[in-house]
């Protein structure tokens, strides 16, 4: 993606219980039901999991979730026909949990927007962790949720306005662009009037990023904020994650409906863990703690998020 943006016109008054090596073994089911909440697994499978996790990071989640009642499980992969996500897997699909880090872009811009319409439509729900903030669909559902939101702030200015309002985005200036701690914090809305009475409204993309980061492996401890969410039951009101990398805030996307768990570090670094995004019918849950060479999807609190939010995300 280039730093252009495309232009657009608005005008004043006018978003297994067992699991394969290597390949899902197609449905790993835990109870029989047939209500059970389709849950599909998509993990990058890099080599490097293999410090933490025997049999690859997304595997270990999906050998877990396949272990509750109620879900129906299925894990896929990167280097899986179509990358995974084909309509054969998506169709069946309530609930998608994802996990990418190096090989992000070669999933095509166009497969997160197709992944997007259905999160619209009600159809799925995406849960992205940790280094998946720059995965091809949390990346698309954040551009969607900024375009959204972008356009309620320009279309109440222009009831305030007899400007004729044109709005133009513009994209960080590569895809995959880390902000500096001292840059305009994206998404946002800049403005420009001009003498014919036009006003232009430029809609600044997010970066889907954060300015700092450290991965010598430190303690984190997770705070939950919102303990009478689905998604924080059972949780007690503060836990450690013994290993884990560090990411600091601003985290730049759209201000999220919900913030359910905040993370902190002893250097003083902290940033928002667990936040919740509606977009249309559908929902986007990011889960921020992780990083593949440290064994953080076998703590217990840490595999109890993740449940709690495919079981809500799966009924909602």
């Amino acid at each position: 993606m280039t730093g252009q943006g495309s232009r657009r016109a608005f005008l004043a008054g006018g978003a297994a219980a067992a699991i394969g090596a290597s390949v899902s073994t197609g449905a790993a089911r835990a109870g029989s039901a047939e209500d059970a909440i389709e849950v599909v697994v998509w993990d990058e499978r890099q080599p490097a999991q293999k410090k933490a996790y025997e049999n690859f990071l997304g595997n270990q989640i999906a050998g877990h979730l396949a272990k509750q009642p109620g879900l129906s499980v299925r894990s896929v992969a990167l280097d899986d026909r179509g990358h995974g996500l084909g309509d054969e897997a998506l169709d069946r699909c309530r609930v998608l949990v994802w996990w990418g880090h190096v090989r992000q872009a070669e999933i095509a811009p166009e497969v997160g927007r197709a992944i997007v319409r259905r999160i619209q439509e009600g159809a799925l729900n995406l849960i992205a962790l940790h280094s998946a903030h720059w995965s091809t669909p949390f990346v698309e559902a954040m551009n969607e949720r900024a375009r959204i939101d972008a356009r309620r702030a320009i279309a109440a200015a222009a009831e305030r306005t007899c400007d004729r309002i044109e709005a133009v985005e513009a994209a960080p200036p590569r895809r995959y662009t880390v902000p500096s701690a001292d840059a305009r914090i994206t998404p946002s809305v800049s403005w420009r009037k001009f003498p014919d009475r036009t006003s232009r409204a430029t809609i600044h993309l997010p970066y889907c990023c954060f300015p700092s980061y450290r991965g010598d492996g430190k303690p984190s401890r997770i705070r939950v904020l919102r303990p009478d969410h689905p998604i924080a039951a059972g949780l007690p009101a503060e836990f450690e994650i013994p290993q884990t990398e560090m990411y600091d805030e601003p985290f730049h996307v759209p201000e999220p409906d919900e913030v359910i768990l905040e993370e902190r570090w002893a250097g003083g670094e902290w940033f928002r863990s667990g936040s919740l995004w509606t977009l249309g019918r559908g929902r986007v849950f990011y889960f921020r703690p992780g990083h593949e060479t440290y064994p953080v999807f076998r703590e217990p609190m840490v595999l109890k998020v993740l449940e709690n939010a495919v079981r809500w995300l799966g009924r909602a």
